[in-house]
Order: C-alpha cells, then structure tokens, then sequence
C-alpha cells in the first residue's frame, strides 16, 4: 500500500498532466482537486506525526495542520530566539519544534547528548537523519549518492588528516598568495575588503591546493566554481525545504543549479581524474610517485560503478570542496569580525604567535603550541557557530531515554547547541566574547589541557558534532583556520567599519552564517 505522501505525489502529477492538456479532465478542475489533495495529505501526514510523538514532551509550537506550518515557518524565521526561550522556559526538560518535514524533539541535557553519543547507530542513525533531510533536496542541490555512499568521510577523516604534517608548508604558501592576491592592502591607509567573500577565496584555494594542486587550486573559474556551488548548495537547501516534500519536485527543478555547476566542473576536473585513472589502469592502482591528493583519494574511495563516472568524481570533489569551504569561511570571518571590533586582542595573539614560529617555523606543531590562538577561534565558534541545533539523529526503535522520554521510532532528534553554548551553568558570563576563555582553562589544569582544545569535542561543546560521527574534517580545517589568522595577525592590522561594532550574524533556519555584505578595514603591517 503506498503511504500518503507518495499517493499526493501521483495524483499531482495526474491532475497536472490534466492542467497542461494531456489529461482527460479540464484543466481548472484539475488543478482545484490537486490543491484539495495536497492539503489533505498534509493533514494526513501530520496527524500521524503527531500521534507518534509523545505527548508528555512540552510542545513548543502550536497544534493543528494550519497552525503547524504557520509554527514551522516561524522556526525557520526566529530559529535561535525559539531555541533560547524555550531553554529558559523548560530548562533541560526535553521538547519539541515543527519543521516542514516533521517534528524535531530538541535534547538539553548533557547527559542525554552524552546517551545519544555512545549509542549504537541501529538505534540513533546519523545516516537516516541525513537521508531524509538531505535527500528531500540533495536530488536538486548535490545529489544523493554523496549521502547514501558517504566514503569521502572517511577520506577527510583518514587521508587528509594524516597528510596534514607532509603538506603544511604548501598550505602556508598557499595562504600567503592568496592573501597577496585577494586583499589591496597598503601600508599607508586603511583599505576595506568584503571579509566572507574574500575568505571563502582564500579557504578555497588553500584546500584545493591539497586536494588538486598546481595550477588549478588557483584557477579563477575554478574557484568561482566551488564557492558558488557551495552557496547553491546551502540557499537551494534552505528554499526547497520551505515546501512539503509533495511540492519539492517542482520547487527543486525551478531552482537547481546542479546540472549547470556538474557541467563547469567536468571541464576542470576531467582531464584530472582521466589522466590519474590512466595510470592506475598502467600501475594496477600503485606506483612510487603516486600524487598524495583528493584526487587519488576519490578514486580510491569510490565503488567501481562510480569510478567508470567523470560525472559522479565530479560530483564527489564539489560536495568535498562545499564540506570544506562552508564552515572554515563562515568560522574565519566570525573570528575575524571579533578580532577587528576588539583589537585588543591582537597584542597578545602576535606575540604568541612570533613565540612559537620563531621556535618551531611554520609548521603543524607549532600550530598545536598556540594556545591563545586555539582559544580565541574556539571561543568565536562557541559563541556564533555554523548551527544552532547539532547531533541531528533519527530514532531507529522505540527508545525510552533516561530521563523518561520515550521516543518512538521514526522520531528526528537534535542537541539544543544555540542553548547549551550560551548557557551560564557551562561557560560563566556566556553571553560575553572571551578570547582567552579556553587557554586559561587549560593554564589552570595542564593535565585536561587536550580537553579545552577547540578539535575536542564534549556534551557541552557541540560545535563539531559529539563521539565517534563528530566532524571529520575538524583536524584539518582548525589547522588550516589557525595558519591563516596567524599568517593575517604577523602581516596585517585589522579594525571594523564602526568602532566596536560587530556585524550582526544572518539566520537561515538552524544555519547562521556571518554578516555577508559586512567589511573589514586591514592595512598591511609596515617592515614586514
């Protein structure tokens, strides 16, 4: 028997074909009963949502079909302002939030995220979440084999962790030219530069020079390409899901950019992967100068079927470039934002920085030795974050938690982070920018000093993700972040627009991203 959302789905394409002529019925009367069973199914849809929740979880959205959607919207809207109010409404109590596609039962207790984290994934499924929320849209924004065949997680995990140390100084040259390319500065006046925009250039560039090398890694289409695709991705996502699942067809061909961006990156990547699978062909996959790269990892990585595909490496290297592009950018400019509206920061961050480089040179260690540096990006996250709720899991069985919530299966869950980072009871004067919050905390116990680095993760730091499916690519990425505000902190002054004003963050859903249109003011460092 087909559920309710897959019958909706039929009969709008029957009443369509109808609309357009094809149809035995006339096109009016058509679209009119296309329009009552779109609103029948949703309110068939979310009286069984609604059923299968618990009741005794306190609802933070109205009832009703009507009124769900209006409530899911205003999610969508006012995400962060909700999350806190409800926090400080029910504390740790557990409760819900409506998103189009289905409820979201909000976790607030560390020792529930802690639960939620050892979890076997046949109860709690990272995986089914990202399916079903990713795959209502990814058809139109990335495709949906990136999620059912995720193995480029483990090639960021693995790969590209291990080769931080043999290609560190190609990220350093890799930041400095991109640095003397993309910003005007002078040494005689203060010039203003587009700080995200920017930023997405230079993560762009040092990332690609990683994962595909000289000369492609500074290809203006090139970088054009992945920056635009990554900005598709997120801004597609965020429209296609505003519409019920039955309506997303249309929506996500209206919008997608896909084919186009499939299309520009098969003319760069192309020669790439033919030429690379032409000597695993000739080497029987090994050879001595076999290039350390993306590229090789890919076609490592991937299943025979999607080896024989440009299109389909193609598509794997773009979602790599949007993974690594999308949080390193959006987390710079909100660490640079805080570096320009308090400058007094940049004192004491150069002189540990000069420290250390003068002891160890430019180097993964010495990036591990910047303890001020880590804290001071780790206390930018903490405060603004790529998300405001994490953890997103489906509930694969019945569970009962330990705190009494039953959740059925098929429930989503999430961990409140937008709450549990602003909250006095884990960080003392929350809502207050520390720079140095962290490293004191690692000055006071040298022995839980590894535990206040900014790649750890805890049940009250979620930034990452929490256990054994946190962020993969979090190594890389806070080596990359640090190398680059060092590299800006030894070579440039910065200063906001307005003095002491910091751009206001933009919200779309349970995303932020740092103020797009906001400026910077650098000027380069004289004598250097």
């Amino acid at each position: 028997m087909q559920n309710s959302s897959s019958w909706g789905s039929v009969l709008l394409e029957t009443f369509l074909a109808d609309a357009t002529g094809e149809g035995e019925l006339g096109p009016y009367f058509s679209l009119a009963l296309a329009g009552i069973c779109i609103a029948l199914v949703s309110i068939v849809r979310q009286i069984a949502i609604t059923r299968k929740l618990p009741f005794y979880v306190p609802l933070e959205a109205p009832s009703g079909t009507i009124l769900f959607y209006t409530g899911a919207y205003e999610f969508l809207k006012n995400t962060k302002s909700i999350l806190r109010q409800a926090y400080k409404k029910y504390g740790q109590a557990t409760f819900r939030v409506p998103e189009l596609d289905h409820y979201t039962v909000v976790i607030n207790k560390p020792e529930l995220v802690d639960e939620i984290k050892r979890a076997s994934d046949d109860t709690f499924s990272i995986a089914e979440a990202s399916v079903e929320v990713w795959t209502l849209a990814a058809r139109w924004t990335s495709g949906e084999n990136v999620f059912r065949e995720p193995y480029h997680v483990h090639i960021i995990q693995n790969q590209l962790t291990r080769s931080l140390n043999a290609s560190f100084e190609n990220i350093r040259d890799e930041i400095a030219e991109a640095f003397n390319d993309l910003i005007p500065a002078r040494t005689d006046e203060w010039v203003a530069f587009p700080a995200l925009q920017t930023m997405r250039n230079i993560v762009c560039r040092t990332s690609n020079r990683i994962f595909v090398g000289l000369p492609l890694c500074r290809d203006p289409d090139y970088i054009d390409l992945n920056i635009n695709f990554t900005i598709d991705v997120i801004y597609n996502l965020y429209t296609i899901r505003k519409f019920p699942s039955i309506l997303r067809p249309i929506v996500g061909n209206l919008v997608s950019s896909l084919p186009r961006n499939l299309r520009r990156g098969m003319k760069h990547l192309r020669p790439l992967f033919e030429e690379r699978l032409r000597l695993y062909e000739e080497n029987i996959n090994d050879w001595p100068a076999k290039p350390n790269d993306m590229i090789s990892w890919i076609i490592d990585g991937a299943s025979e079927q999607e080896r024989t595909s440009i299109k389909e490496l193609t598509r794997r290297m773009l979602f790599v470039n949007f993974a690594a592009i999308h949080t390193s950018s959006n987390s710079f400019t909100h660490a640079l934002f805080h570096l320009a509206t308090e400058p007094h920061y940049i004192a004491p961050l150069r002189e540990e920085v000069a420290t250390v480089i003068k002891e160890e040179g430019w180097t993964k260690v010495a990036m591990t030795k910047m303890w001020k540096l880590d804290s001071f990006l780790k206390e930018s996250i903490r405060i603004n974050g790529i998300f405001t709720l994490t953890l997103n899991r489906k509930v694969m069985r019945d569970y009962t938690m330990s705190d009494g919530t039953f959740l059925p299966a098929g429930t989503f869950v999430a961990a409140n982070i937008a709450a549990q980072h602003s909250d006095d009871a884990h960080y003392p004067d929350a809502d207050k920018f520390d720079g140095f919050r962290f490293s004191k905390m690692r000055e006071q116990s040298v022995e839980e000093s590894v535990k206040h680095q900014t790649v750890n993760t805890a049940s009250d730091y979620l930034a990452f993700g929490h256990g054994r499916h946190a962020c993969p690519g979090r190594f890389f990425a806070v080596n990359e972040l640090k190398a680059m505000m060092a590299y800006l902190l030894m070579n440039y002054d910065v200063k906001s627009e307005v003095e002491g004003v910091r751009p206001e963050n933009v919200y779309m859903g349970t995303r932020l991203i740092p103020n797009p249109t906001a400026k910077v003011l650098i000027k380069k460092r004289a004598n250097i």
